[in-house]
């Protein structure tokens, strides 16, 4: 049984070591499968990612939201689940906190995160 959980976290690892790092605050685009009768397609999700929930573990997830049409849309995925095709992070944002609830109350202006810059945008600013 123990070999069994062994083989099974490292097939796990395998695939969480092609998966990008990214945090809370980060604007990720996510291309997820959706199936539709007999056809599959690929619907990009692009949006501020407001939490990671269990990580380092098999069960992680996280949730991103964005505006669409007015309205704020939040979505959480299985940091592991099949229906997920890749995950690009678009810019790296800068926060101080681990889970951002507070964006869920906001709009506009209010809701911008700064975006953190890299070594070499920070030397030529």
């Amino acid at each position: 049984m123990a070999d069994l959980m062994k083989i099974v976290e490292q097939e796990l690892a395998s695939k969480r070591a092609d998966i990008i790092d990214f945090k809370a605050g980060d604007t990720v685009n996510v291309h997820v499968k959706i199936k539709e009768g007999a056809k599959e397609r690929v619907q990009q999700f692009q949006g501020v990612v407001l939490y990671r929930r269990g990580k380092n573990t098999n069960g992680e997830s996280f949730s991103v939201r964005k505006i669409s049409n007015g309205v704020g849309v939040e979505r959480v995925f299985p940091l592991l689940s099949p229906s997920i095709e890749k995950i690009e992070l678009v810019k790296a944002g800068k926060v101080r906190r681990a889970k951002l609830y507070y964006m869920k109350g906001r709009q506009g202006k209010s809701a911008r995160i700064k975006e953190k810059l890299s070594g070499n945008q920070a030397s030529k600013a």
